[in-house]
């Protein structure tokens, strides 16, 4: 009977272990620890004995393979399941490193468990437990349906309430009462229905991640536009729908993860703060032609000193790409036009405190090849049984930076992992998702092109559609707030910048 199998270091420190039979954690441990040192160091042998366990074992670079066995089992037999054993840890493993195998160790156990049922070897090859492992789970596909049909409720819902909070404070303002929900901004004349006009908007046309519109009664948007003290129970359900709004940003992925990263405050912010943030949209032909590419950019606008609240920003605007510009409802437009400077219509009015305002945004839609910030090219060529595939990547925009940008190809499920050949930067294979993930921590115009080879059973097509994502703390198109004066005296203003340009969609079809 097998006894439990492990993968241990040549110390005997246990890395993995899984026990075919009830075994205490201490017996497995000591066990392991007392293998080293019952080998003779002097002789080439592939089992030891002990008066109670017979153990059975293949070095494998710095760690060894090791099953421990009754000494009455056939050893013959063990031996060609150690062999198993041993080809199934490169199949989840890039390096037969203690790092590695701790990464994928739960990965290794459900192959263990195909290999070995209750102490006695299961009649199975490589190939079968690479199927059985990647296995389809019906309960699993019934569950994510389930989860996406709620996820749609709730943004249903916070869509319906923000309707209707944008209703009931129209139908306040055309009684001429008091917007529900906002009181005074101290010493500033703000009326309550402009405020909410603009936030309401904010709200609306933004959608930024871990904002949830509030609900219809008497309150404000969100917590992350309170301007005034509310109850309990409002905060209570802000706070609902708030959580709703990050499960559901989770459930997307990794973008949006990443995402709500960047956007979050920083630490070290000024009374007048802004964020310029920029995500963009893009699809790609295989064969080189960009179907579309539409880029959205937004400055947020957050005053938390009363003393500051009526300003103007002086804004520079170098693109020369065509971007069509947009300043909100309450900013004067003959303003920005003429001298390009945010300042609201009535110069006496201030701007909401503690709030962030969408002061001016800007879209830009084109079919140019040359807009391309960073162009992929992804050529697959047949082999005999295998496909070469050849990816590189070349920024066109050498003013960005590019951060943690991480290129997924898809591959053929079934087939093992890929043969890589040269690479610049890093790679992870995701064996459950059947992804190959090419990670670069920056690009650069001093790191402006790379390349990955990599071999692996398939056709042409399975390699596609190619995605990108990345974060970069430069914008796009080149628009900054350069200075912040204040509208009585024109003195300047101390401010802070927070940019952020975010990939949305980023596709090679």
């Amino acid at each position: 009977v097998l006894l439990a199998a492990a993968v241990c270091t040549k110390a005997g420190k246990a890395i993995v272990s899984r026990q075919f039979v009830e075994m205490t954690r201490t017996r497995i441990e000591g066990l392991l620890a007392a293998f080293p040192k019952l080998m003779n160091t002097g002789k080439q042998h592939t089992f030891v004995e002990t008066e109670s366990v017979r153990y059975v074992y293949q070095p494998m670079e710095k760690l060894y393979m090791v099953l421990i066995t009754t000494k009455n089992s056939n050893i013959l037999e063990d031996l060609e399941t150690l062999r198993l054993f041993s080809r199934v840890i490169p199949e989840y493993c890039r390096a037969l490193e203690e790092n590695e195998i701790s990464e994928h160790c739960f990965d290794l156990i459900f192959a263990f468990d195909e290999i070995v049922a209750l102490g006695y070897r299961e009649n199975v090859n490589l190939a079968q437990i690479r199927t059985f492992t990647e296995m389809d789970s019906h309960e699993e596909k019934v569950f994510r349906a389930v989860r996406e049909t709620q996820e749609r409720e709730a943004k249903a819902e916070m869509r319906r309430k923000a309707k209707e909070l944008q209703q009931a404070r129209r139908d306040a303002e055309r009684q001429g009462k008091k917007a529900p929900g906002f009181g005074g901004f101290g010493s500033s004349a703000v009326s309550g229905g402009t405020t909410a006009a603009m936030i309401t908007e904010t709200i609306i046309e933004t959608e930024k991640p871990k904002v949830a519109p509030a609900p219809a009664r008497p309150s404000g948007p969100s917590k992350a536009l309170k301007l005034g003290a509310k109850g309990k129970e409002v905060d209570n359900f802000v706070d609902k729908l708030k959580s709703e709004g990050e499960n559901i940003m989770t459930a997307v992925g990794k973008r949006s993860t990443e995402a709500a990263k960047v956007l979050a405050p920083s630490v070290n912010t000024e009374s007048v703060h802004m964020k310029i943030e920029e995500k963009i949209s893009l699809t790609c032909g295989r064969d080189g032609g960009l179907q579309n590419m539409e880029l959205h950019g937004m400055i947020m606008l957050h005053i938390s000193d009363e003393k500051f609240a009526r300003i103007r920003l002086h804004v520079e605007n170098e693109d020369k790409r065509g971007v069509q510009l947009q300043t909100h409802p309450n900013v004067d437009k003959k303003l920005f036009t003429a001298e390009s400077q945010i300042g609201l219509k009535n110069p006496e009015k201030s701007f909401p405190i503690n709030s962030d305002v969408g002061v001016l945004k800007w879209r830009l839609q084109t079919t140019e090849e040359s807009f391309i910030p960073l162009t992929i090219n992804c050529w697959p060529s047949e082999s005999g049984n295998s496909c070469d595939v050849n990816i590189e990547y070349e920024l066109q925009e050498e003013s960005l930076e590019l951060n943690d940008v991480v290129i997924t190809i898809p591959l053929p499920s079934g087939v093992g992992a890929p043969v890589i050949g040269e690479i610049d930067g890093e790679y992870r294979h995701d064996s459950r998702r059947n992804l190959l993930e090419w990670c670069l921590p920056v690009i650069d115009a001093k790191n402006k092109s790379g390349s990955l080879e990599f071999s692996i059973a398939g056709q042409p097509n399975d390699f596609f559609p190619v995605q990108v994502s990345f974060v970069s703390k430069k914008n796009y198109c080149n628009i900054q707030v350069t200075k912040v004066t204040q509208v009585d005296g024109n003195s300047p203003v101390r401010f802070s910048t927070e940019t952020t340009f975010l990939v949305d969609k980023y596709e090679i079809l």
